[in-house]
Order: C-alpha cells, then structure tokens, then sequence
C-alpha cells in the first residue's frame, strides 16, 4: 500500500556535510515530498552482527528530523530521532551539529584509549582477557562522548537563541527530543531526553516466532507521566510550590527533560517572551533537564531488531503491539519496509478512531490533521547475519 510518499513535509531538511576524516559514510536526512533510498552497507562485527538494515519512514507536518549514518571506516552505525515542537529550528540544528560533535568527541578522546582500543574499532572484536579492560575503557569513552557531544550542541544551539531572540522571540521556546542509537561492534548505546522510545524486540528462541519476542523500552520517557521524573523535578525545586501546574511543567511543557526550550532553563530567555507567553515566577531555573538518560546493551542472538519512534506512535500503539506488527511484518514480507507499514498500521488506526476512512484521513491538510494524530517518525534497525545489502529509506 504506497500511502506514505504522498504524506507531507513542508520543509526539505539538507544533508549533514561528511567529515573529511570519514571518507566512508553514508549519510541519510530526512527529506519533503520524496522518497529516498541510501546504501547502509554492510558492517564487520564480533560474532552474529555481520550485517544490519535500517529502514525508515516518517509522518507529516515537518517538525520531526531523521538521520542515520554508517560508517565502514569506523565500523559504527549512527540512527536519530529528533522530534521538534513548538518550531522546527531545534531538530534542524540537532540533525546538523549533533554527529559531527559525537565524531569530534570521540577524536579527541583520551589518547590512552585511542592508542590501545581505537584499532579494534572497526572489528569490536576483543581478542584476550588482557584487552578487556581497555574495552570497557573504551565504552566508557563513548558514552561520555555521546554526552559531551548533546551538552555542546545545547550549548551552541541556546547561544545562538540568545543572539537572535531580538528579531526572533519564539526561538526561546523552541525544543526537541532527542532519541539516538549508535552501534558498535556487538554493542547498542541508547541516548534519551525527551520521550520518543527505543523498542528492542528479544527472544531466547533461536527463531522470530511473535510469541516469543519480549519488547524491552531501552530508556525511560522523560515526561510528568513518569512518576520517578515527577519526584526528581519536585525535589529540585522544593521552594517552588508550582513546579508542575495542570501537569504541565511550570504550566507549560509535558516533557521534563528535552534540547533547547530555553524560557524554562534560564530568566534572560524567559524574559523575551512577553504578556501571557513568559512564564511568571520563574524561581529557580532551569525547570527542564538536559541531561540524557544513556543505556549500554550487549547485543546477544536472540536480540532481533530495534525500533526508533517519536512518541506519536505510542499514542495508538503499546510497545508490545508494535514488536508483534514487526516481527510478523518481517515473517511475510522480509524484504519490505517494516517502518513503513508501521505508520501504514498507525494511520488506518488513527482514522479508524476518527471515523474515517484512511483515504479521507490523508486528504485533510497537515495542520488540521494533527487534531487525529501527531508527527510521527518512525526506525526500524533489522539485527543478524542476513547477507542483503543494507538499505535505508524516508517517507514522508
């Protein structure tokens, strides 16, 4: 069912330029109105990941961003989800600077570990006992990396709000939340802030059979409907009796932990808002985290595919539901687009709930039609030892 490229995105989102250090990349952006289809290829790794596809397909409305990234040279895949709102200026920013500032991290990382580990870089491989440590080390520095790279970009992205806020007020509540997965060697690393979701679909079986998968939510979602968010907010703000108001941070945001959205994290900012906008009593800023919650996997056999999505997915589907539309998507139809059908499956949900046909549904414009569903970007990363050439695709 070819729905999906005539869904629309306002805006063309260019490519990330490569760096000169990474002659062997592959870089794919999200694009408007088109299609596009982009060689992954095939990356050596420890034991069963020989080979990996990621397939892509996103919704309408423009704000989210989409990027993978896979380098041969340096034997790692990078995939991201940047789910923008109140604007699109911070998922552009994040889609430009984001894994150029990871790469720039981990270039300058401790020499110790790049003499010692960044050989095995490519292979992932750790060849005796004695080598364990320096791998270890090595993780390690790629999560501080992940860090170091997401702080610079808020950094850089609330300065250059800060500069422009004259002209341009509504840059101070413009946001983004942040979902990236970077693969390496037989390792996932998960960076979260926000609430967009990582589904590893797992099994202890050596087959796909639906019934075995177990969805497993990579990181917790960073938003007033998690409880333990509630209490760390509160706690940080004891002085302030209307942290949350009508479940709302300060009145105004759902997420508790997100890029940008500057009026809540610094007086200056909120003080460019005027009458209504600007948030009163702002005590004790910041009021939204930027520190990401970041998770460590050591893949194994039964681990299948992982799924990328920005939250509007989770809206009509439960983290179970979309593992099994998956896995049995992947059963009948193995060379398909499993991202693909599962915005289909979340569109014909959406319109079903409306009362409409999935046909009038798509006719409505893209403004109106986020009364019956949000922005939703959706990736789907197949794991194994499949000898097909890895491709990636956007449909938005």
């Amino acid at each position: 069912m070819g729905i999906l490229p005539n869904l629309d995105s306002p805006k063309t989102f260019h490519k990330v330029a490569s760096l000169t250090s990474l002659s062997s990349l592959d870089v794919l952006s999200s694009s408007s109105k088109t299609n596009i289809t982009s060689s992954i290829g095939s990356m050596s790794s420890h034991g069963f990941l020989n080979v990996m596809e990621v397939q892509m397909a996103g919704g309408a409305a423009g704000e989210d961003r989409v990027q993978a990234v896979c380098s041969e040279e340096n034997g790692w895949l990078f995939c991201a989800i940047f789910d923008g709102f109140n604007g699109r200026d911070a998922a552009d920013f994040l889609a430009g600077t984001l894994y150029e500032n990871i790469v720039l991290y981990l270039n300058l990382s401790d020499s110790r570990i790049k003499d010692n580990d960044v050989k095995n870089l490519g292979s992932g491989v750790v060849h005796d006992q004695e080598d364990e440590s320096l791998s270890d080390s090595f993780r390690c520095n790629i999560v501080n990396c992940l860090q170091q790279a997401l702080a610079q970009a808020e950094s850089d992205f609330l300065h250059m709000v800060e500069r422009e806020m004259d002209d341009r007020p509504d840059l101070v509540s413009i946001g983004s939340c942040v979902l990236v997965v970077f693969l390496h060697g037989s390792y996932l690393y998960t960076l979260s802030l926000g609430d967009s979701r990582a589904i590893l679909a797992t099994s202890e079986q050596n087959n796909i059979d639906t019934k075995d998968l177990e969805a497993i939510q990579l990181m917790e979602c960073h938003s007033v409907d998690n409880k333990m968010e509630c209490i760390r907010l509160l706690s940080e703000h004891p002085d302030d009796p209307k942290t949350i108001v009508h479940g709302k941070v300060k009145g105004k945001l759902r997420l508790t932990r997100a890029f940008g959205v500057g009026y809540l994290k610094e007086r200056k900012l909120n003080d460019a808002l005027m009458g209504i906008l600007q948030v009163p009593n702002l005590c004790s800023p910041p009021y939204i985290s930027t520190e990401p919650s970041i998770s460590v996997h050591k893949l194994s056999e039964g681990d299948r595919f992982v799924i990328l999505a920005s939250d509007g997915l989770f809206d009509f589907l439960s983290n179970k539901e979309v593992v099994k539309l998956v896995s049995s998507y992947i059963i009948s139809s193995p060379t398909g687009d499993p991202a693909k059908f599962l915005v289909e499956q979340l569109l014909s949900k959406a319109a079903k709930m409306a009362g409409l046909s999935l046909a009038d549904l798509l006719n409505i414009p893209a403004g109106m039609r986020r009364k019956y569903h949000d922005d939703v970007t959706v990736m789907v990363i197949l794991l194994g030892s499949d000898s097909r050439t890895s491709t990636a695709s956007t449909y938005l």
